[in-house]
């Protein structure tokens, strides 16, 4: 989408800025290019620079104001700048910067999964900066995200919803100031035990950490209200993104993870009880590591192919509000247009 309404901050006449991104889409930990073409205005211009931000649109909880949605910058790269834009020049600026580890899926096998990306475009000439040009960014999920989410549809796990919360998971090295969760609702072996089963990825060069939050069913005579009696489970998983060494049954392992999520939980001890840090969506530090929980889940291959994992998903349109991947990158330019002032982060 081209920049074509004016450049408030640089006045009548400044350039316009189109970036590209290249198609397919990118991968958490891996390259995203593209190529940023400005057009010079009606008078010369020194540009001091030209930077790409990474932004996302994450669900914010507020004590006084009730939930909400933000704008939140997580990453920013200067892709070009200190050259001299002629009136009415044409230059492109090719770019390739590594997305962080953390960087949520947007899809998975094309399917959206209701998360909103975007990239912007920074222009910065004569002390003046604007932001611009804003496409919307893809990213699927790494294989071992993939494998994990295949499992579990082959589980019987049913896809709720997706959303980006704000808010840290104590005890992890987390960089964003959001993380993503994933609602699936369970197979009827688990449903009498828990309401939803919330997934979160956290990613770093050498592994996959997983963590997984059981809502738990209560007793509906505990104190009246259905659903009140229990309390949330969570703990957390980690394996290498190639997978544990030699042949793998992910469901086996997965299963594994749910089963001593939702059966074992006073193993876990007081710390794996959800909590919140400060005043947003998120979890007490403390909760126990499991390690790679891999070590005794016997061997073999799942044999899924790509449309298992699209059990997950299949009702992901649905729940997302009827968007489709055209509906999804509309949002994207609606939802961040104008909305600078509202940042977090």
């Amino acid at each position: 989408m081209v920049f074509k309404r004016l450049l408030g901050s640089l006045g009548v006449g400044g350039p316009t800025v189109d970036t590209v991104l290249d198609p397919g889409a990118a991968r958490p930990g891996g390259m995203l290019s593209g190529r940023v073409h400005l057009v010079g205005g009606t008078v010369d211009h020194d540009v001091e620079q030209v930077a790409l931000e990474l932004v996302a649109r994450v669900e914010t909880e507020h004590e006084e104001h009730g939930d909400g949605e933000g704008v939140v910058v997580f990453d920013r790269h200067v892709v070009g700048g200190a050259f001299r834009l002629a009136a009415g020049e044409e230059t492109s600026l090719p770019f390739a910067v590594p997305l962080p580890w953390e960087t949520p899926a947007t899809e998975l096998h094309g399917q959206p999964l209701g998360i909103v990306l975007g990239v912007r475009t920074e222009l910065a000439v004569a002390g003046a900066r604007d932001k611009g040009d804003l496409d919307p960014l893809t990213v699927a999920p790494l294989p071992a995200q993939e494998a994990v989410l295949e499992a579990l549809g082959q589980l019987g796990f049913g896809f709720r919803s997706a959303d980006l919360e704000y808010g840290r998971i104590g005890g992890t090295g987390q960089q964003p100031p959001f993380y993503q969760e994933i609602e699936l609702t369970p197979p009827p072996r688990y449903a009498h035990q828990v309401n939803e089963i919330e997934l979160t990825f956290l990613a770093v060069p050498g592994a996959l950490e997983v963590v997984l939050e059981a809502d738990k069913r209560g007793d509906p005579f505990a104190d009246g209200h259905e659903g009140h009696g229990g309390h949330d489970a969570l703990s957390r998983f980690s394996v290498p993104h190639e997978g544990p060494a030699g042949p793998q049954d992910w469901n086996t392992l997965v299963d594994g993870w749910i089963q001593e999520l939702v059966e074992h939980r006073a193993s876990y001890g007081s710390h794996a009880v959800y909590g919140h840090e400060s005043g947003y969506a998120g979890h007490e530090s403390g909760h126990g590591d499991h390690g790679s929980g891999y070590g005794d889940h016997g061997s073999g291959h799942s044999g899924g192919g790509p449309g298992i994992g699209t059990a997950v998903v299949a009702g992901a349109a649905g729940i997302a509000g009827g968007m489709v991947a055209a509906e999804v990158v509309d949002e994207v330019g609606d939802f961040f247009e104008g909305d600078s002032e509202d940042e977090e982060g």
